[in-house]
């Protein structure tokens, strides 16, 4: 089982949507799921995960599925020294609890350093998505990402669970 996960803030608050599929090539989802987070964090520059990571561990508590890998918005490590961003210290947090699930990060705008083999072309587009992992191999995520379904730059599944989590 796939999971594709993303978070959206409004006032206080913020809602964790995931989309649960079988393949990356589907075309809608299996199951959708969305946590409302009344406990929200403040935003810290440079510390994005302190706010994003507890909204993401929420949505994971009530998904019993197995899961083979997670799809995060955003950047698994950070430029080319490979600091830690959100979805390495989700790889972390899950590893503290024994649960050991490979992240893919796709983001949408490029990190200061970020090595140009993270790019990933789609559809017709000349922008780039960028691409960063844990616990599997770059380009056999990029092959992954590339297959998803959709004609353009971001895939269907990653366009959905971003409208879901908007959902107020």
């Amino acid at each position: 089982m796939l999971l594709a996960i993303d978070v959206y803030y409004f006032q206080e608050q913020a809602n964790a949507a995931g989309v649960l599929f079988n393949d990356w090539s589907d075309e809608k989802p299996q199951s959708v799921i969305i946590e409302r987070c009344t406990q929200v964090a403040a935003y810290e520059s440079g510390q994005f995960y302190k706010r994003e990571l507890p909204c993401i561990l929420q949505l994971l508590s009530v998904i019993t599925e197995p899961i083979d890998y997670i799809i995060v918005d955003g950047y698994v490590t950070l430029g080319a020294e490979k600091k830690a961003g959100l979805g390495m210290h989700l790889y972390q947090a899950l590893g503290a609890q024994n649960k050991t699930i490979p992240i893919i990060g796709v983001a949408k705008t490029q990190f200061a350093g970020t090595p140009m083999e993270c790019e990933v072309l789609r559809g017709q587009s000349h922008q780039p998505l960028y691409v960063t992992v844990v616990d599997i191999e770059l380009e056999q995520a990029k092959q992954a990402i590339k297959r998803m379904h959709g004609d353009y730059r971001l895939p269907t599944l990653l366009k959905e669970v971003d409208r879901l989590c908007r959902h107020i």
